[in-house]
């Protein structure tokens, strides 16, 4: 962990559905410590949080599937991705590099990636409407990508 302190520490969230309509859930953790009354061992449970390369993996995934201009009224008007312009569209080509493109100038906004090593953007086999997504960065201050994905990207609203 040491080593990748500059990639932060924030609270996990656990993403049960990567697609365009993705539910999140605040990770949870458990621990004990003496009640201070009683002596014996108290339940305590707190925000589970997640730090380093994996935090920086679920950067990746918040800010793709967070339309860019959404959080400007908390100061942050870049921070997002243009991914959601292509729901509604037909799964081509011309969308599926379009999403590359989107996703390559979202990443540019990130600070802690230095490069991004490997994006692959395909049809889904079996579902016509969604795009299967999978790439790898590298962090700032690093030799070692980190990969994330695969994830699905649904077109259909």
């Amino acid at each position: 962990m040491a080593r990748d302190e500059h990639l932060l520490r924030d609270i996990e969230i656990r993403v049960t559905h990567r697609d365009f309509r993705p539910v999140y859930h605040i990770a949870e953790t458990t621990r004990t410590r003496p009640d201070p009354e009683t002596g014996r061992p108290a339940r305590l449970l707190d925000l589970g949080t997640v730090s380093g390369r994996t935090n920086l993996a679920q950067a990746v995934i918040v800010r793709l599937l967070t339309p860019r201009g959404e959080l400007a009224a908390l100061g942050h008007p870049e921070f997002g991705s243009r991914l959601h312009e292509i729901i509604g569209n037909r799964n081509s080509e011309t969308v599926r590099h379009l999403a590359r493109l989107y996703i390559l100038e979202s990443l540019q906004r990130e600070p802690r990636i230095e490069e991004v090593t490997a994006l692959r953007i395909s049809a889904h086999p079996d579902i016509r409407d969604r795009i299967d997504v999978e790439l790898a960065v590298r962090p700032v201050q690093s030799r070692d990508t980190v990969s994330i994905g695969p994830f699905t990207l649904r077109l259909t609203p």
